[in-house]
């Protein structure tokens, strides 16, 4: 009796594995490329999209509303892209670059794609991509004062520290030109 069911059991996952997906699906992966948000500067927003499925997606349309406009100015590209069809084990990058016009805690939600799964499909499909979460938008003068290079404190700490150094060593050379003039007089 356990032979019996054991064989079921492998003839059932025999199948499943052997059946190919005959529609088309797709995986969709949103991700900010920036390691910091800041107001002011560029923030990249990339898409990728999957068709994991055995057949083409066909009008294939992304749409994200999780940037608005009275908070991010859309510098280059498209919140919202339409693809006639993707091919079965294809994928597609969409990238859009905003800037931020104000600090704060922003939810990044999800982009929600729509496609038809084949050709003759007339049940339209409604996928959304990962979530990139909660992320915070800083001041670009914070954002500054903790990365920038400093130049100018550099230069202000050398001119400081310059009389400290400089006076001792102008001391020790006219010393030191005084005593080698006096053993070069000696010598000759």
């Amino acid at each position: 009796m356990q032979l019996y069911i054991f064989s079921v059991f492998c003839a059932v996952i025999c199948l499943a594995i052997a059946q190919e997906e005959t529609q088309a699906r797709l995986l969709v992966h949103k991700r900010l490329l920036n390691k910091y948000l800041v107001e002011g500067r560029d923030l990249i927003a990339d898409y990728n999209i999957y068709n994991v499925g055995g057949s083409a997606a066909v009008n294939v349309q992304l749409k994200d509303n999780s940037f608005p406009l009275q908070d991010f100015e859309l510098i280059i590209g498209f919140p919202s892209m339409k693809l006639d069809r993707l091919a079965a084990g294809s994928n597609l990058s969409h990238t859009v670059i905003y800037r931020p016009k104000r600090t704060g805690l922003y939810n990044f939600t999800a982009a929600e794609v729509t496609y038809y799964p084949s050709e003759d499909s007339k049940e339209l499909q409604v996928t959304y991509s990962t979530e990139p979460g909660e992320a915070v938008i800083i001041l670009g003068k914070d954002f500054d004062r903790k990365f920038s290079p400093h130049m100018t404190d550099w230069a202000a700490f050398a001119v400081m520290t310059l009389p400290s150094l400089g006076i001792p060593f102008l001391l020790w050379y006219r010393s030191k030109s005084k005593y080698e003039s006096i053993a070069k007089q000696k010598k000759h």
